[in-house]
């Protein structure tokens, strides 16, 4: 988006002026106003948590001088405003006069009806959809399908609110004809700045008679909260209502008029202005305006060459298990062609035999992916990291699952369809020469073949594989809606992890499958033994000595919050040896729930925290039980807490933020939980300046980032209380040091800034973040954005912001954002000189 906030990390103390006719120092707005995360609009610059010690405790006013003609600065000879509002707007000067024409060229209130993008004839078709002619010669419309006709359904009572300020706030309840909407509809639409100002000016004007009191802000506060689907607190409403009229009213009046909502709009708008102006920061405007060119100006990759330098250590490793199968493939399929079998069943009994020794590979590798805490001690290796993609163990088990159902479908498939009816139906003359002693000499039929042991036993491997399979799918794993309702009774994640379990009885039905061969009796053929002992005496080591670890990982509760949203806060006892690295995740058991089941949570406590923490959202079976088991504890305010054990720590992608310099996390929902131990330790690496604590416990890498980004998104402004103390925590250590940016961005409950139903807010947050140094929505320290993020611009802004950086890019979150992000790493990588390589949470 355009104006990308942030927690300024470094920032100097707002500027006092003295004023001659004052008691005391106050703050000028314009210094606040410049400092506020409104103006910060790359990250290069920022808001600082501590400016708000230094601002909040003065009073602080909107400057005389700014609004009237004044000789010089002493102000001395001042003339004081008269109350008249003609008056005062004649007192502007032509400096100021030409300021606000420049504003008006601004996009402050985008339009009244935001960027629904309706245009007459839409509200034309909408007039005659509810109009009647039942009271009136002419269609008319009652006065509250006003909201409908324009598009604000979704909000009536500002719409209503927008009615009575079009017809003067008086008898403004009565029908409405296609005339009169026309007329509105014209006054909706005027983009003059003087024309939106004057209609907002009015919806706060509730008496009509141009003086707006602090009770019509609040008011207004309140619509615009509820409208916006924002909480707002009765005491939060004065408070901002409070500061608008301190900011406005100089001569203590008691109402603010036209000129001075201008003025303050004005003030608003023109440090985002001066920002733009600055240094690099008008060069990234030019990235905006000339996209071309800004692709043109540098050295750049070719396509193919950031395409191979991101997935190369995914392509040797797809490449070599490729080339693996086709090898074993190959090799059964000669050595089968050139035997006596081969008369009866032709090609299709290497085809079945090739598919078999592939299957076997694969059997066997499927296991290694899972093998979590082999990982995350190879992980520690940078050698070994550096050659194979640990963060794609899940993918590279789900390709390795899916050449086994190819494996299945032609081992299975070709001797069911092809071999077995061809060795019942075949002549007894090429029967007996070939193949019978294998049967004993009597040609059997089809049923009497499937009965056999290793026919009955690859069947049963099939059915279970099967079940498991399509259990492990996305829409049963989830629950889909989409599934029917009896089948959403039966599936969901529990039963995917039961279901999983399965394969201990497919592995033994593989070995009695393996020992039981028609057409051979050779010990050095029965090879199935070979290939899956080592990964699953592996396999059965881990489950040992988690089971062990885990045992001895009983951990005591030290707090446990209950965050709006259904999220469950664990701050925990950190078991003695339990060393970890930021970014990385553990698995929780509560024995009151299941013995037997373990989920995986990030952490997101730090490595130089003394107790362990993770944030769980109610989205499954468990992870509901987990929380009505803590609430009871804490409703009953039970001196006892449910039992809970932890497995680990196993690492992920979020591991790797130690090989850039310069990180860029991002987070929807609850996917912020990977990156705030991540913050954490990035921050208290700084603040204490010592080598990092989370890599000096796994490898040689003794680097940090020096710069790390995070842009949290999430839908509900409940959402945004989940890390607050840790977000507050981080700004903390984070004030004089620049290493950390914040974002938040409210996606779905508000309407985007430029819209008149949030203009209100935007004024109160921006006014509210420069006084205190918190976000009135967050009420953090972070400034809270009301749209869904401008990736290409954040992406373009950090390209011309960090030139020939390597840009180390994490993300968790839906996979649609994903393939977005991906394209835009793999664009910026080709485009500029600065690389982008991204990594996806996989769990």
């Amino acid at each position: 988006m355009d104006d990308v906030h942030h927690v300024q990390v470094e920032s100097k103390a707002p500027p006092h002026h003295h004023h001659n006719h004052d008691s005391h120092h106050r703050s000028s707005l314009i210094a606040l106003m410049r400092a506020s995360p409104s103006s910060s609009l790359t990250p290069s610059s920022s808001t600082s948590s501590s400016s708000s010690s230094s601002s909040s405790s003065s009073s602080w006013t909107l400057k005389k001088y700014l609004l009237y003609d004044h000789p010089g600065p002493t102000g001395s000879n001042n003339v004081p405003p008269h109350d008249d509002e003609d008056h005062q707007e004649h007192q502007l000067r032509p400096a100021h006069v030409a300021e606000i024409q420049e504003l008006q060229k601004r996009v402050f209130i985008d339009g009244i009806v935001g960027h629904s993008g309706m245009q007459w004839n839409h509200v034309n078709s909408r007039f005659d959809q509810v109009s009647s002619t039942r009271t009136s010669p002419e269609p008319v419309v009652e006065w509250s399908n006003f909201a409908f006709c324009i598009g604000m359904q979704s909000s009536p009572e500002f719409a209503n609110e927008l009615l009575r300020a079009l017809r003067g706030g008086k008898d403004w309840k009565f029908n409405i004809t296609k005339t009169d909407l026309y007329r509105f509809w014209l006054r909706i639409k005027d983009d003059s700045f003087d024309s939106r100002m004057r209609i907002f000016f009015y919806m706060c004007n509730r008496n009509n008679d141009g003086r707006i009191t602090k009770t019509d802000v609040k008011q207004t506060i309140v619509l615009a909260a509820s409208t916006n689907k924002l909480s707002v607190t009765q005491e939060e409403a004065e408070n901002s209502a409070a500061l608008i009229m301190e900011s406005l009213d100089l001569q203590n009046k008691g109402y603010i008029q036209i000129s001075e909502m201008e003025c303050l709009l004005k003030l608003i708008q023109s440090p985002s202005k001066k920002s733009l102006a600055a240094g690099d920061t008008e060069k990234q405007n030019n990235v905006e305006s000339n996209k071309n060119g800004f692709l043109e100006e540098q050295e750049t990759m070719s396509r193919a060459e950031v395409l191979f330098r991101t997935n190369w250590r995914r392509a040797w490793m797809v490449l070599v298990w490729v080339m693996a199968c086709i090898v074993l493939f190959g090799w059964k399929f000669y050595q089968y062609s050139h035997r006596s079998g081969f008369q009866v069943m032709g090609y299709c009994l290497p085809t079945a035999k090739g598919a078999a020794e592939t299957l076997k590979l694969n059997m066997a590798l499927i296991l290694l992916p899972v093998c979590r805490n082999t990982i995350t001690w190879l992980r520690k290796d940078p050698r070994i990291n550096y050659l194979i993609p640990f963060n794609d163990n899940i993918n590279f088990h789900k390709l390795i699952a899916a050449g086994i159902v190819v494996g299945v479908i032609l081992h299975g498939g070709t001797h069911l369809a092809c071999d077995f009816p061809r060795i019942s139906g075949s002549s007894t003359a090429v029967f007996q020469q070939t193949i019978a002693a294998r049967f004993r000499f009597r040609q059997p039929t089809y049923l009497q073949i499937l009965a056999t042991t290793e026919v009955a036993s690859g069947i049963a491997m099939v059915f279970l594989m099967a079940i498991a399979f399509t259990l492990a799918t996305k829409w049963p794993r989830r629950r889909s809606p989409a599934l029917p309702v009896s089948l959403r009774r039966v599936t969901g994640y529990n039963t995917f992890w039961y279901s999983h379990h399965l394969f201990i009885i497919v592995y033994a039905l593989l070995i009695v499958h393996s020992m039981f061969l028609f057409l051979t009796n050779k010990w050095t053929e029965k090879t199935t033994w070979m290939y899956i002992a080592f990964p699953v005496l592996l396999y059965t080591g881990e489950r040992i000595f988690r089971a062990v670890r885990s045992g001895s990982y009983e951990v005591d509760i030290f707090k446990v919050s209950l965050c709006p949203g259904k999220v469950l806060y664990l701050k925990m006892q950190k078991p003695e040896g339990f060393k970890y690295q930021s970014g990385m995740y553990i698995f929780l058991q509560c024995p009151q729930i299941s013995s037997l089941e373990w989920h995986p949570f990030s952490l997101t406590s730090g490595p130089q925290d003394d107790y362990l923490s993770v944030h769980i959202r109610t989205l499954g079976d468990w992870s509901y039980q987990i929380y009505d088991l803590f609430q009871e504890a804490v409703l009953t305010r039970s001196e006892v807490c449910p039992k809970v054990y932890i497995d680990g720590p196993y690492g992920s992608a979020s591991q790797d933020h130690v090989k850039y310099d310069i990180v860029v996390l991002i987070g929807l929902g609850i996917g912020a939980t990977p990156f705030i131990s991540i913050l954490k330790d990035v921050a208290a690496t700084t603040h204490n300046d010592h080598v990092h604590s989370g890599v000096r416990e796994y490898g040689n890498l003794t680097k940090c980032p020096q710069k790390a980004y995070l842009y949290w998104v999430t839908r509900e402004q409940n959402s945004l209380d989940w890390f607050r103390d840790v977000m507050n925590q981080i700004a903390t250590s984070n004030r004089n040091q620049s290493v950390v940016e914040m974002h938040n961005f409210l996606t779905s409950t508000v309407y985007p800034a430029g819209d008149i139903r949030a203009a209100l807010l935007s004024v109160i947050q921006g006014l509210h973040h420069a006084k205190n140094g918190t976000d009135l929505v967050s009420r953090s320290p972070i400034y809270t954005h009301f749209a869904r993020p401008n990736w290409f611009n954040i992406f373009a802004r950090l390209a011309q912001r960090h030139r020939g950086a390597k840009i180390g890019v994490f993300y968790c979150g839906s996979s649609n954002l994903a393939r977005e992000l991906k394209k835009l790493c793999t664009k910026f990588s080709t485009k500029t000189t600065t690389r982008f390589v991204f990594h996806k949470e996989n769990y």
